[in-house]
């Protein structure tokens, strides 16, 4: 009988302490519990476990690997500005787009900020493929630091890997416009596309995991003839500069940009199976920052008055050096572009920065979409969207209504 009642107390002590330290966890780690994937490839995922995953993917080192992206001491100012009048129905726009935050800053000044499926300013949310844009940019950088040589320099030049391979006469200018003419299949929907199996494959000892998936793809066109998007191909371009500036791209990252640029809250970069930035994707942090990212690229890419990238880069970046077989829209080095002079960082389920600089306009979105990786209904909307804040900005130009 005593030793069942010291069982009894053991019991009723270990459940007080599981309770404790359930309760001392943030709400986005107990969110993430609950809703727990029993998988590792998030495109197939329940809409609520990627409610619950897209704020809290670095929190779980069961689920990923992360590094911390340090911020410096001081953050870039978002002074508040009058409310912008849009258009529409802004509650219906964010209910369609499941958003979890929307933000528009106009000539420097925050004109909205708002926030959905019970996230805040305080969170940080998955970038995705907006992730791109950020890799893109620290190549221009290493550029200015000498540490890449030139844009026509050869993937094999800086991993030596994938001599051999098909990426071996590629330029880092095909890899950035995704021209490599490699064979890759971006299906989201597809759980045998490139992908989704690049992630799970198995490498080689001593070959980072997607060097060894990417070196065995086959080429289907010469390099620098066919526009292909590739995920793969920009999370080659990440693992590049980490070979060249031998240093990890969320170090490079923080030394670069969000140190010294005014980021407010530390970002966090996923890591592939083999240590390496997952630099396709996977960036974790405040769209506060997200915004001041887009600032940062309409300001010029400076810091302390001097640009981190050389000079016509970035202009080279954000403007159309390969179709898409889209009127109107191309695609720069890691950034969508459209014929007005506007430009895009995009990821899936809804993750963008938007840049339109002859307005002086930054639009940070994070979202959830409701149908999809690639929800074709959302994502119009979303353009919409950019449309409607553009001319609601032109209507207080000229002392119209923008409508």
């Amino acid at each position: 009988m005593k030793i069942k009642k010291i069982a009894l107390g053991l019991l009723v002590a270990l459940a007080a302490v599981g309770a404790a330290g359930w309760f001392s966890l943030d709400k986005e780690t107990r969110a993430l519990l609950a809703t727990l994937p029993t998988n590792r490839d998030l495109l197939f995922w329940s809409q609520p476990q990627r409610d619950a995953a897209f704020r809290a993917l670095d929190r779980l080192p069961i689920l990923a690997k992360s590094r911390t992206v340090k911020a410096g001491d001081s953050a870039m100012p978002l002074p508040p500005g009058p409310p912008l009048k849009l258009p529409l129905d802004l509650d219906a726009y964010m209910a369609g787009q499941r958003s979890a935050a929307l933000l528009i800053v106009h000539d420097g000044k925050l004109r909205l900020e708002r926030y959905g499926l019970d996230f805040d300013s305080s969170g940080r949310w998955t970038s995705f493929s907006v992730a791109k844009s950020i890799t893109s940019t620290l190549v221009g950088a290493a550029i200015r630091d000498g540490f890449i040589k030139s844009m026509d320099d050869k993937v094999s030049d800086y991993i030596p890997q994938m001599k051999g391979s098909a990426y071996d006469d590629v330029s880092i200018r095909q890899l950035l416009t995704m021209t490599s003419g490699v064979r890759w299949n971006e299906d989201y929907a597809d759980p045998n596309s490139d992908v989704a199996r690049f992630n799970n494959h198995k490498p080689e000892e001593g070959v980072d995991a997607l060097v060894s998936y990417l070196r065995r793809l086959p080429r289907e066109v010469p390099p620098g003839t066919r526009w292909h998007y590739s995920t793969g191909e920009t999370n080659l371009v990440g693992i590049l500069v980490s070979q060249a500036t031998k240093k990890p791209l969320s170090a490079y990252l923080s030394e670069k940009i969000w140190s010294t640029a005014g980021m407010e809250q530390d970002a966090t970069w996923l890591l592939s199976r083999t240590g390496q930035e997952i630099s396709g994707c996977c960036i974790q942090a405040a769209t506060r920052d997200f915004a001041r990212f887009g600032l940062f690229i309409l300001g010029g890419a400076r810091v302390h008055a001097q640009s981190i990238v050389p000079d016509g880069w970035l202009e080279s970046a954000t403007t159309e050096r390969t179709g898409i077989g889209q009127p109107g829209r191309g695609y720069g080095y890691q950034w969508w572009t459209y014929a007005d002079g506007s430009f895009a960082a995009r990821g899936i389920f809804g993750q963008g920065i938007f840049i339109d600089p002859k307005r002086k306009l930054v639009i940070a979105s994070n979202a959830d979409w409701a149908g999809g990786a690639t929800d074709r209904i959302a994502s119009g909307a979303r353009e919409a969207f950019y449309r409607a804040v553009q001319k609601a900005i032109d209507g207080e130009a000229t002392g119209g209504s923008g409508s």
